[in-house]
C-alpha cells in the first residue's frame, strides 16, 4: 500500500511538472526572443540561448517608440482603476452580506448577472454614451467604466459571508457604526480577498488592449498594449522588439503577483468554500 501511495506521488509530481513547463514555455520562448534578430527568432530547432545575444533590443524599444509614457499612462490607469475596484467591490459587499435592506438579495443577483453579458454586447452603447459625456480620448473614460466590478463584488461578499454575524452584533453594541465596522473589522480581516482581487484587477487592467484602442487615439494618452502595435509596420513585424517590451511589459505584473502570491493563495481558498 506504501509502495503504491509513493507512486501515485511520482506520477503525480510528472504530470505537475509537464504542465508546469508547458506553462512556462512561452514565457521562456519570449524571454529568448528578446535578445535575437527577426530572422533567427522563428528558426527551428530553438536556440534557447543565443550565440550574439542583441541586447540593443532593449535599447530600441525606449526610441523606437515612447516607451516611456505608455508604461506611464497604463500605470496611471491600472492603479487608479485598481483602487476604486477595491473601495467599491469591498464596500458594496459588505452592505450586500452583512446588512438587512428590502431587494437586498434580488438587487445582488441582478447585478451579478450582469458577469453573464459580453462586453462585446454593449461597448458600442458605452462608447457613444462616453462620446455624449465628452469623455472619449480620456483616460477618465476607461477609469470611469472599470471603477465597479459585479465579479469583485460577489467574490468580496462570498468572503464576508465568512466572517460571523456576531462579531459584527458585537462591534454595534460597542458603538460603532457601519463604517467603522467596514473600516476597523471587515477590511483588516479580509486581507486574502482584497489580494486576490487586487491580483485579478491589476493584471486584467495592465493588458486590457480593446478598451483604450476604442477610446484613446492620441498618442501621448495610449497604452503600453497599443503602444506594441507599433512595432508592426505595414509591411512586416519587429518581433525582436515586440519580445523584448513584452519582457519588460511583464516585470510590473510579476512583482504584484510574487508579492501578493501568499495572500492569493489564502483568498481563493477562503472565496471557494466559505459562503
Amino acid at each position: 500500500m506504501k509502495k503504491k501511495n509513493t507512486l501515485t506521488r511520482i506520477l503525480i509530481y510528472i504530470v505537475l511538472i509537464i504542465v508546469a513547463f508547458t506553462m512556462l514555455f512561452p514565457f521562456l520562448w519570449m524571454l529568448s526572443s528578446s535578445v535575437k534578430l527577426d530572422k533567427d527568432i522563428f528558426a527551428f530547432p530553438i536556440q534557447w540561448i543565443p550565440e550574439n545575444p542583441v541586447w540593443s533590443n532593449y535599447r530600441d524599444i525606449w526610441t523606437r517608440i515612447p516607451l516611456a509614457t505608455f508604461i506611464k499612462n497604463t500605470a496611471k490607469i491600472t492603479l487608479i482603476v485598481t483602487f476604486l475596484q477595491l473601495l467599491t467591490s469591498s464596500f458594496a459587499a459588505y452592505a450586500f452580506s452583512k446588512l438587512h435592506f428590502r431587494g437586498r438579495d434580488f438587487l445582488f443577483m441582478a447585478y451579478i448577472a450582469t458577469i453573464a453579458v459580453p462586453w462585446q454586447a454593449y461597448m458600442v452603447p458605452q462608447f457613444i454614451m462616453m462620446r455624449s459625456f465628452g469623455l472619449n480620448n480620456t483616460h477618465l473614460a476607461i477609469i470611469l467604466l472599470q471603477a465597479f466590478s459585479a465579479f469583485g463584488v460577489f467574490m468580496m461578499r462570498q468572503f464576508y459571508q465568512g466572517i460571523p454575524d456576531s462579531l459584527i452584533e458585537a462591534a454595534r453594541i460597542d458603538g460603532m457604526n457601519d463604517y467603522q465596522i467596514y473600516g476597523r473589522i471587515m477590511v483588516p480581516l479580509s486581507k486574502p480577498a482584497i489580494s486576490t482581487l487586487t491580483i485579478f484587477t491589476f493584471v486584467n487592467t495592465w493588458n486590457d488592449f480593446l478598451g483604450p484602442l476604442l477610446y484613446l487615439t492620441r498618442d501621448e494618452l495610449k497604452t503600453i498594449q497599443i503602444g506594441l502595435r507599433m512595432f508592426i509596420t505595414q509591411y512586416s513585424a519587429e518581433y525582436g522588439l515586440i519580445m523584448a517590451a513584452s519582457v519588460v511589459v511583464l516585470i510590473p505584473v510579476l512583482i504584484v503577483f510574487l508579492s501578493l502570491q501568499k495572500h492569493f493563495v489564502q483568498g481563493v481558498a477562503a472565496t471557494g468554500v466559505k459562503g
